[in-house]
Parts: C-alpha cells; sequence; structure tokens
C-alpha cells in the first residue's frame, strides 16, 4: 500500500513538469500555445493564415494606455538573456494593440512566420514583451514574460503543417 502510495505521490510531484510544455489543439483552429497564467503566447491557423498572438491578462498602465509598440522576442534560452539586451532579440514593427479584458496583439504573415521559427528553435526559454525604444537610446519593456520552450518545436510544427 505504501508503494502505491509513493507512486501515486510521485505521479502528482511530475504532473506541473508536464503542464510547463506547449499544448496544441486541434480542430477547426488548430493552435499551439504556452500559457504561463499572466500571459499565453500562441500560434495559429486562422482562415488558412499562421497568425500569432501575445496575451497579457493584467497589463501595465503604459500597455494598456499605447497606441502602439513593438513586440519583441529572445529565445537565447540563456538565463541572462534579457528583451532589453539587443543581442539575440529580434522585433516585429509597430503593430496597433487591440485591448480586450487585458492586452493582446495579432501578427500574421511573414513576421509570425519569422517568429514561429524562432520559437522552434528555442533551448529553454522564449521572453516576449511589449517594448519601445527610450530617447537616450535602449529598450524600455512593458509586460515582458518568459515562456518554456519545451515541446514549442513539434506544437507548432503540427499548426505549420495545416498553414499553407
Amino acid at each position: 500500500m505504501s508503494k502505491l502510495l509513493a507512486i501515486a505521490l510521485g505521479l502528482l510531484l511530475a504532473t506541473p513538469s508536464l503542464a510547463a510544455d506547449w499544448k496544441y489543439e486541434g480542430g477547426t483552429v488548430p493552435i499551439a500555445y504556452f500559457d504561463n497564467g499572466d500571459a499565453q503566447f500562441q500560434f495559429a491557423c486562422r482562415g488558412g493564415d499562421l497568425a500569432m498572438a501575445y496575451w497579457v491578462r493584467k497589463p501595465s498602465k503604459e500597455v494598456a494606455a499605447a497606441a502602439t509598440l513593438s513586440l519583441a522576442i529572445n529565445a537565447s534560452g540563456t538565463t541572462s538573456a534579457s528583451l532589453a539586451a539587443t543581442g539575440g532579440t529580434i522585433f516585429a514593427q509597430d503593430f496597433p494593440l487591440v485591448h480586450n479584458d487585458g492586452s493582446s496583439i495579432l501578427v500574421r504573415g511573414p513576421v509570425a512566420r519569422q517568429w514561429a521559427g524562432i520559437a522552434q528553435r528555442a533551448a529553454d526559454l522564449i521572453r516576449v514583451g511589449f517594448v519601445r525604444h527610450k530617447g537616450q537610446g535602449g529598450l524600455e519593456v512593458f509586460d515582458g514574460q518568459e515562456f518554456g520552450a519545451s515541446g514549442s518545436n513539434a506544437a507548432i510544427a503540427k499548426v505549420l503543417r495545416q498553414c499553407g
């Protein structure tokens, strides 16, 4: 009986690590996503086009009030990497923000494909956030989030197979 209890407890402890993987959902809108509780980063095949979305549940006041911001990704996987660093950080051009009980951005086309490839090649961590250039140089980061990279390659590949 104690062996069964130990096995059951071991499985319960292993469950959070499984929850840290990227998820894939098929259906009419295939989607690969990672939800860390504060934000979600996803790739989906919407109407035959690849779309990338980033959604923050409780945006900062700077993001909530912004008309436009850039979006940045850093998938170097090193603990020293940050979105504010120029090495390894890639930017999408300015996009208007769409607000709906939080802050989100939806990108289609070549930028979504480029970022899908970046997310697929990530080692351990994917950092995504809203950024803007400071007047005196450098970057300000707002609502930056970290997402694990485990399973991103396979989950995003499933979406890409369905998006021409």
